[in-house]
């Protein structure tokens, strides 16, 4: 049965149709990235999943059914815009968020010490939030959504403000707490860490929902749409070219759905002033995908995975 089922929502504020007709599905055990530019979407299908907001249509199944009190306590709920008290202190507020939980003072404070240990945080236990790094601060952040042990974790950008060595951390902890069993959904930009992380993802573009399924999936049905180029000279506005970023030395094009990469060689071969050392056609990034849908915009589901099917938009 799946931790969260979340079947045809759609939310509109006003004239703004904010959410329209999304689904999906996940299950115990798994990291799912739900994902989408600014403004796509994303928090608005969170917080109708958990009963933030209500759904004009649709429906929502947590835990094999309806939300009640005693299923938000096995919610662990990190929003992007963050909630702790500036002017209390960790060593207060955390407990009292695990408290808001049901935990007991003690039982809090014996699981406290260990997570402020492994955060490098326990001589900083007596500052107040206010006067701690934003990074110290994401940090009890991810704590007081784990220290009751929830079942469904919902993590809006749990990277932020996070150095390399805290990053590789949260990016550990995270793959703990599916090892264990918990649910996770995940929303962040960093492609990288949801290729690394995640097992399917939903990606939204204007309330829509428009690319679902398992990552391997997904990057192995849209093969083609990368190219990676060692060359000098003007690499912008080729035919079929959606962005062109450097990376390593390297030039990275995401393509168009259908371009042709020899087209795009023979474009270059062309351009005056262009040397090229080396062309290859790549597997793309999330990060290639992401753009080229998003940029295209076909508003058509591409669905991969549960069903081994591949549909082009």
């Amino acid at each position: 049965m799946a931790t969260v089922s979340v079947s045809s929502v759609s939310k509109r504020f006003g004239r703004v149709q904010a959410v329209d007709g999304v689904s999906f599905d996940v299950d115990p055990g798994e990291i799912f990235g739900l994902l989408g530019p600014n403004g796509a979407g994303k928090t608005t299908t969170i917080r109708m999943m958990l009963d933030i907001f209500k759904p004009d249509s649709g429906s929502v199944a947590v835990f094999g059914g309806p939300w009640d009190d005693d299923k938000k306590r096995r919610l662990g709920y990190m929003p992007e815009e963050r909630g702790l008290y500036k002017d209390q202190t960790l060593d207060q507020v955390l407990p009292y968020f695990a408290a808001l939980k049901g935990l007991d003072e003690g039982e809090a404070r014996r699981r406290l010490g260990p997570w402020l240990e492994r955060f490098d945080l326990t001589e900083h236990r007596n500052k107040k939030v206010e006067q701690l790094s934003k990074g110290m601060q994401q940090k009890a952040q991810i704590i007081a959504t784990l220290i009751h042990e929830p079942d469904l974790l919902v993590i809006d950008e749990p990277f932020s403000g996070l150095d390399p060595v805290n990053t590789r951390l949260v990016k550990e902890i995270i793959q703990e707490q599916a090892d264990a069993g918990r649910t996770i959904v995940m929303s962040t930009h960093q492609m990288h860490q949801v290729e690394a992380l995640c097992n399917r993802i939903l990606l939204v573009n204007r309330g829509r929902q428009v690319l679902y399924g398992r990552v391997s999936e997904i990057k192995r049905g849209f093969a083609g749409n990368a190219v990676v180029v060692t060359a000098q000279g003007d690499l912008q506005g080729l035919p079929g070219v959606l962005e062109v970023r450097r990376q390593n030395g390297d030039w990275h094009l995401s393509l168009e759905t259908g371009a042709d990469p020899q087209d795009v060689l023979l474009a270059l071969a062309r351009r005056e002033g262009v040397r090229i050392d080396r062309f290859e056609v790549a597997e793309p990034t999330l990060e290639d995908i992401f753009v080229a849908v998003v940029q295209e915009g076909t508003g058509e589901v591409v669905q991969l995975g549960r069903e081994e099917e591949v549909e082009h938009a």
